[in-house]
This record gives C-alpha cells, sequence and structure tokens, in this order.
C-alpha cells in the first residue's frame, strides 16, 4: 500500500515538474512577441528610453508614419505571400515525391542517392550563393521570382523527414495493393500517400513557408526592383535609414505587421499536426 503511494506521488511530482517547465518555455516563447506588440505602440523616443512591459500611445501614429513612407509595404508583403506560399506547396510536393520514390521502390543506386541527398544538406547557402547569382545572371532571370521558387523544390531537409515519416507510417503493403487493383503511380501517390502523410506535410509546410517568408540573404542578391522586394528587405531598408529619418516604433510596427501572415498559416495548418498526433496516439 505505501509502495503505490509513494509511486503515485513520484508521479503527480513528475508531472508538476513536467508543467513547470512546460510553462516557463511557453513564457520565454511568447514573451518576445509581447515585446514585440509593445513596443510597436511606443514611439520613438519612449523606445530610447527602455525597456517597458505597457502598451504606448503611438499605434496609430506609428502605422500612419510607415503608410505615408515611400517603401511599398503591401507590395511586398503580397511578394513575400506568393514567394512563400508556391515554395512551400512545391517543397512538400516534390519533396514528398522523392521520398516517396526512394521508400518504395527498389534500384541499384537507391542508397547512393539518399546519401547524397543528405550530404547536399552539409553544404551552406552561401559557399553557393556566388555561382547561383551568376547562373540566375546567365539565364537572364534577375528581377525574378523564379530563382526564389524553384530551388525550394529541391529540399534535402524536408526530403529526410518525409522519408523518415513513410518509414514508420506507410507500410509497403497499402502501395502493392494499389497497384495489384489497377491503380497508377501517380495516382496512388496523390490519393493514397499524400492523404496519409498530412501531418508531416502540415508541418514542413509551416518550416518552409517560414524559413521562405524571413529569407533576407537570397531574394537581396536577386531582386533590386522596389516593387518586387520582399519584407524582409524593406524591414532592412526601413532600418538602415539615416539617423534624421530613423524611426525604431516605424521598425517594430512593420516586424509586427509582418509576422501576421506567418501565425495564419500556422493557425491553419496546426490542426492537421495535432490530428497526426491524436491519431498517431489511438493507433499506439
Amino acid at each position: 500500500m505505501e509502495n503505490n503511494t509513494s509511486k503515485g506521488l513520484g508521479i503527480h511530482a513528475r508531472r508538476f515538474i513536467a508543467y513547470v517547465v512546460l510553462i516557463f518555455i511557453t513564457f520565454l516563447c511568447l514573451f518576445w512577441f509581447w515585446v514585440l506588440f509593445v513596443n510597436a505602440t511606443r514611439s520613438n523616443s519612449d523606445l530610447t528610453r527602455g525597456f517597458s512591459p505597457w502598451f504606448g500611445d503611438n499605434l496609430v501614429a506609428n502605422w500612419t508614419n510607415l503608410m505615408a513612407g515611400t517603401l511599398p509595404v503591401f507590395k511586398g508583403l503580397i511578394n513575400s505571400l506568393i514567394i512563400s506560399s508556391l515554395s512551400a506547396v512545391l517543397c512538400t510536393y516534390f519533396s514528398s515525391m522523392t521520398a516517396y520514390a526512394i521508400h518504395a521502390y527498389d534500384f541499384k543506386l537507391k542508397k547512393f542517392m539518399f546519401t547524397f541527398i543528405l550530404m547536399i544538406m552539409t553544404i551552406p547557402t552561401q559557399v553557393t550563393a556566388l555561382g547561383f547569382v551568376q547562373l540566375v545572371d546567365t539565364m537572364k532571370l534577375d528581377n525574378s521570382f523564379i530563382p526564389l521558387i524553384v530551388p525550394a523544390m529541391a529540399a534535402p531537409v524536408t526530403f529526410f523527414y518525409m522519408k523518415q515519416y513513410m518509414e514508420s507510417t506507410l507500410p509497403l503493403a497499402i502501395v502493392e495493393a494499389a497497384r495489384i487493383d489497377g491503380s497508377g503511380e501517380f495516382r496512388t501517390f496523390n490519393t493514397i500517400v499524400l492523404p496519409m502523410m498530412k501531418p508531416a506535410i502540415a508541418v514542413q509546410a509551416i518550416f518552409t513557408f517560414v524559413s521562405s517568408w524571413n529569407n533576407y540573404f537570397t531574394p537581396a542578391l536577386i531582386l533590386t526592383d522596389e516593387k518586387k522586394k520582399t519584407l524582409p528587405i524593406l524591414i532592412a531598408q526601413l532600418r538602415a535609414a539615416d539617423f534624421l529619418k530613423f524611426d525604431m516604433g516605424q521598425v517594430y510596427m512593420m516586424i509586427a505587421f509582418s509576422i501576421f501572415p506567418v501565425i495564419i498559416v500556422y493557425l491553419l495548418l496546426s490542426r492537421f499536426i495535432v490530428q497526426g498526433v491524436a491519431l498517431g496516439s489511438v493507433k499506439g
């Protein structure tokens, strides 16, 4: 009886510690969003005085000054949405297709191709940047969204995640049964495999969208036309203003404005993540 009581107390103690740690981590994650939104409501003079946890009264003025400036904020938002959305869709679809090919087919170079794709993960973007810019210039694709969208289709990290997910959730017997029933390979992939991969696709779509949305390095090398620049480039230009025109309140307002689409995408796709976790727990 005493052993059961001590075990019960131990379980409650571990659960209490787990909740405390989770609450602390949640606070750390949300605190910086709170600081961002608070600073977006404060004036530049208030921000220079230091940190404040309370909202200011300069929200409307910061927004008005931002819109009255020369930066095409809404155009930058549309540009970022186009690049990030298409990158997320193409990346998850073709990475899933590549992972399916490696998972479902047997061929001589299977292990080599898997290893080769993983080796590409170790190459930093900065190493290939010069050659990439020269290739884009040779193909006359400067100031175009194509060099920012098409290369996103080849994402080794997304491929590896999809491959590992397929190994745990996609039995090859299902693929064989579909083939016996006369289903073509593309039909099998689109109607059977992809629906089973919804949780993984949702996770990687969020990661790819956020990565593309926050990408400053590559768009800054490719895009020079003011009307085609993305939000990270415009934010950098706003921060680079001279001393007399610099307004930190506008900078925080633009950063706060730029993260709303990311939050919306996460809210739309998070239900698939939760659904996948629930299904996994039921199957277990």
